[in-house]
Order: C-alpha cells, then sequence, then structure tokens
C-alpha cells in the first residue's frame, strides 16, 4: 500500500496540536487536512475523499461522539480514529460503541497514531474502500 496517497482528515480544537499531527504526517508522506471543529465536516466529506479521520472527543459545539453517531447515521463509513484525554473506560467503550473504529489516549506518541492509521488502511485495503454516501437526488 502506498502511503503517500493517503489522506486524512484531523479534527481537533487545540491548534498547537493540529499543527503537531500536520507537520508529523506530511513528514511521513500523508496528506493532511485539517479543522478546528465539526462545523464544515460533512460537506468537507461529501465534496472530498478522505482515507481516515482522526477525532477529537471533546470539541467547541458538537462533540466528537455526537459527530462520529451522525456521520455514521448518515452513512459515512470512513475509518475514524478518536483521539481524546477522555481515558476513561467507559469513554472509551462509549467511543467504540458510537462508531468508531480505533481510539486513542492523550497523551500518545505521533508514531503510535501513524501505526493506527496504517492499521485501518491495511483494514480498508481488505475489506474494499469506503464511498461517501449519496447525496439526495444524486444518480447511483
Amino acid at each position: 500500500m502506498d502511503i503517500k496517497l493517503t489522506r486524512v482528515l484531523v479534527v481537533d480544537d487545540e491548534p498547537e496540536l493540529r499543527g503537531l499531527l500536520q507537520r508529523y504526517l506530511q513528514g511521513q508522506g500523508l496528506q493532511v487536512h485539517v479543522l478546528p471543529d465539526t462545523g464544515g465536516l460533512e460537506a468537507l466529506l461529501a465534496s472530498a475523499h478522505f482515507d481516515v479521520l482522526v477525532l477529537d472527543v471533546m470539541l467547541p459545539g458538537e462533540d466528537g461522539f455526537a459527530a462520529c453517531r451522525r456521520l455514521r447515521a448518515a452513512g459515512h463509513r470512513i475509518p475514524i480514529v478518536m483521539l481524546t484525554a477522555r481515558g476513561d473506560p467507559g469513554d472509551r467503550i462509549l467511543g467504540l460503541d458510537t462508531g468508531a473504529d480505533d481510539y486513542l489516549c492523550k497523551p500518545f506518541s505521533p508514531r503510535e497514531l501513524l501505526a493506527r492509521i496504517q492499521a485501518q488502511l491495511r483494514r480498508q485495503a481488505l475489506l474494499g474502500s469506503h464511498p461517501r454516501p449519496r447525496a439526495a437526488g444524486e444518480p447511483a
């Protein structure tokens, strides 16, 4: 699998962490787009292809749990890695129950996040791609 073709969307409200993740992941050959909250998340996913979504839980406005639940209800099959300071077992279970594919607690190693992204990519390669849901009235 050529990781250089991988497009990752990172949603996190901490500017320093967003910048660090963007620089690190781009340095590893990934294409990275960042958002500070979930405000334009669904529109962006409908207009551009991403291979993995890295989603913070504690966000202003809609939290990551609600966003994950909403994306899954809308039919989005993009692999979601939750990235959060909420490491309590109940929170980890909630994250996975809302539809996340993985859950990584802060503080974390950027290398571990990369390994988890790569694991999701391998899983997608085995299962097939994750097409975006069709918009209402869009032909099949």
